[in-house]
């Protein structure tokens, strides 16, 4: 074992139930032959290979006829079945019959040698911030608990067509503010790893599901962080991806540019395959860019040696947790063993707050103010705050705010010519109380308002480049740390190569929560 090697093993240390590959279990008890669709066979052994395996490898062995649907949707029912109702992630869901009878039909495509997508079988619970058809879209409010929308976004549609089964949806904070999942309809959505702590949002439902085994994959969407952040809190992945790859139709304001649809997966690898069906224009949203989406179901392997990384990590002096410093400072020997030269620099991101506030305070009002009239009870103070707040933005305000952003984004350009990467905190503290509505102070500042304590994720949102979230390692409590990487404008390729390879070098991923287990 050479040096790197040694260190890399040091620093991964123990870790509790590694997901085994899928491969795996193609031989012994896996020679049967082809399963016909609907067939009664043994009950599945609904072990950790088949829930935290390989999301890309679950659908080519069911494409393959080496699994059957119904057998990857019985194993993954029965995780929901046992821990579900412990961490509250997947609501709205359908009976097991219909998740059964849709499994069935999924696997009666490929024995008629039909055309399948390369998601089909793997069940999927939508974000419940997407439309889509047969399922409530309450936003996270009880103003729309009852709501059914009568046409899937363009998301849902892509996702859908690539033969990801519909299960249910996953939790999110009332209208997706803030990241910690909780609302009214359907409660507090809890972290696996600590079940008295956030499991952060607004893909809080999504990001505990997977951590947890009880979804394969799983879509979210990030304003402020709100992919970044629970995939931080819940030791998974996800990327926030440049503005413009992902469509977001429908969307009253295309081309704002500040919200971004996105993936979440237990590996970079599978975070990548989930992107290379969500990306790619679409006439309805004329913000979005041409793109290869294929280019992200191809390997990730790169060297990186002597490629220029800034390290900083709270992003110039913002409040961090000295825990959640301790994980990041531990692993900045990674990059440096990964060949990377690994510099102390940040960019200039002054501005960032109040480009972000005043641009978020303005749409939320003109997207959502009349409730506050007609619906003022059933909203959450911290909504209420969010629209009267952007009912006082002005238009010299928002104009103000677009020229800021655009000195900004040239500023970020320039840094970015000298630096590939940049690396950051995702969060500026490790999982709170789940009873808190929102954190009110790090290391002793107080936070000004209920995202405050998320500037490290939405300062980089201003910049709208592409951001991944990578398990980097646990509090002395065992709470998830993750790290932000963040790189050039339309370069989320690199990012997912640069999260894989930290990935690879240290594993932190593979450690599991104890629940379920």
């Amino acid at each position: 074992m050479n040096k790197t090697s040694q260190r890399n093993a040091r620093r991964r240390g123990p870790t509790r139930t590694a997901a085994q590959p899928l491969a795996g279990r193609e031989g012994g008890n896996r020679s049967r032959g082809k399963v016909q669709a609907g067939e009664s066979r043994p009950a599945v052994q609904h072990d950790t290979g088949l829930c935290f395996g390989s999301a890309r490898e679950l659908a080519r062995l069911i494409r393959e006829r080496k699994l059957s649907a119904r057998e990857a949707m019985s194993a993954h029912l029965e995780r929901i079945r046992k821990i579900n109702s412990k961490i509250n992630a997947i609501v709205a869901k359908l009976d097991d019959d219909q998740c059964l009878a849709l499994a069935d039909e999924a696997d009666r495509h490929i024995s008629r040698k039909q055309r399948v997508g390369p998601l089909h079988g793997l069940p999927i619970a939508f974000k419940d911030y997407e439309p889509a058809v047969g399922f409530p879209f309450t936003q996270g409010s009880s103003i729309y608990r009852n709501f059914m929308p009568k046409q899937d976004s363009v998301l849902v549609e892509r996702l859908r067509k690539a033969g990801a089964i519909p299960i249910g949806k996953t939790n999110v904070p009332e209208f997706a503010m803030g990241s910690h999942t909780y609302n009214k309809v359907y409660g507090t959505t809890f972290n696996p790893y600590d079940l008295s702590k956030s499991a952060g949002g607004s893909s809080g439902g999504a990001a505990a599901a997977l951590a947890c085994g009880l979804l394969p994959i799983a879509d979210g969407s990030d304003l402020g962080g709100s992919l970044r952040n629970p995939a931080n809190f819940n030791n998974i992945v996800a990327l926030r991806p440049t503005v413009g790859l992902v469509p977001t139709a429908p969307s009253s304001m295309p081309f704002l540019g500040f919200i971004v649809k996105g993936p979440l997966g237990r590996s970079v690898a599978d975070t990548a395959f989930l992107l290379s069906v969500m990306a790619g224009p679409d006439p309805r949203d004329p913000a979005c860019y041409p793109s290869r989406p294929a280019q992200f179901a191809q390997p990730l392997e790169r060297s990186f040696e002597g490629v220029r990384v800034a390290w900083c990590p709270d992003l110039g002096g913002l409040p961090l947790d000295r825990t959640v410093r301790s994980v990041l400072e531990s692993q900045r020997q990674t990059f440096e063993d990964l060949g990377c030269i690994v510099e102390e620099a940040c960019p200039d991101l002054s501005g960032a707050d109040q480009i972000f506030l005043d641009i978020r305070l303005w749409s939320s009002f003109n997207l959502l103010g009349p409730l506050l009239k007609s619906h003022r009870s059933q909203l959450k103070p911290e909504a209420i705050w969010q629209l009267e707040a952007g009912a006082r933005v002005t238009a010299t305000d928002l104009a103000q705010a677009m020229i800021r952003h655009s000195e900004l984004l040239e500023r970020m350009r320039r840094f970015q010519a000298t630096y590939e990467f940049l690396l950051c905190a995702v969060n500026q503290l490790p999982p709170f109380d789940a009873t808190l509505d929102w954190p009110k102070a790090i290391e002793g500042v107080k936070m000004e308002n209920y995202v405050a304590w998320m500037k490290s994720a939405y300062w980089i949102s201003t910049t709208f480049c592409p951001a991944i979230s990578v398990p980097a390692g646990f509090t002395p409590d065992g709470l998830p740390v993750g790290i932000q990487i963040v790189g050039r404008y339309r370069d989320d390729f690199g990012v997912l190569q640069l999260g894989h390879a930290f990935e690879q070098a240290t594993r932190i991923g593979e450690r599991r929560p104890a629940i379920g287990l």
